[in-house]
């Protein structure tokens, strides 16, 4: 499923066949980000993501393009309601976003809905890396 920009929002949904906090532990332990972070599109070296899980507390990792290209990225959490929901803002840019984690019948539910998209995070390229995000969230839970 691709993920769906209207406007100066960004909303991807995946249902995983998981446990909630299998999907918690990913987005919340330094291993687990590093390993599906980057999707397809970056790599993520495990050594340079940090996690201060608490709000006001911040998560940090670098992306690694192919081109060799390296970016930090930092997020501040906002509020953490463990294993249900994580809501971060990345500082520089204003955007916030929501995890949000729903046990469902066959696995769990997951929604990523990023607010606050700067213009040029406003495009198809923005969509197809957090849908990629996702696909490799997918792959590393099933391993």
């Amino acid at each position: 499923m691709r993920a769906q920009l209207t406007g100066d929002e960004l909303i991807a949904r995946r249902r995983l066949a998981t446990e909630p906090e299998r999907i918690w532990t990913a987005f919340t332990t330094p291993a687990s980000i590093a390993a599906f972070w980057g999707g397809s599109h970056a790599r993520v070296p495990p050594e340079s993501v940090t996690v201060d899980l608490r709000p006001g507390g911040e998560f940090a990792l670098d992306t690694c393009a192919p081109t060799g290209a390296t970016r930090r990225l930092r997020f501040v959490y906002v509020s953490i309601t463990a294993p249900r929901e994580l809501v971060f803002d990345e500082p520089v840019t204003g955007l916030r976003t929501t995890v949000t984690i729903t046990r469902a019948a066959e696995g769990t539910d997951l929604t990523i809905h990023q607010r606050r998209l700067p213009p040029e995070l406003r495009t198809a390229q923005a969509a197809d890396g957090l849908t990629s995000i996702l696909d490799a969230l997918a792959a590393y839970l099933r391993h």
